[in-house]
């Protein structure tokens, strides 16, 4: 993966906040720890998306996810 420079520009209590976590974890830079940060970001909306996409099932199909076998038996 090739890397891009960003330059960003934030709150100091969020810096601070930065440089607290980086310490606290033996992060090597502060890269690490925003990297960190998005892709907690990133595991979040993608979690949303899953609940989204569970949300539009449809009931027809579920009605039928059992067919052959008994309601109270796994499939494994």
């Amino acid at each position: 993966m090739q890397a891009r420079k960003l330059s960003i520009s934030l709150p100091a209590q969020q810096c601070e906040f930065i440089d607290d976590y980086q310490s606290m974890h033996q992060y090597k830079s502060r890269s690490q720890v925003i990297k960190k940060a998005l892709q907690l970001l990133q595991q979040l909306q993608l979690e949303q998306y899953y609940l989204e996409a569970n949300s539009e099932v449809d009931d027809a199909f579920e009605s039928t996810n059992l067919d052959g076998l008994e309601k109270d038996n796994e499939a494994w």
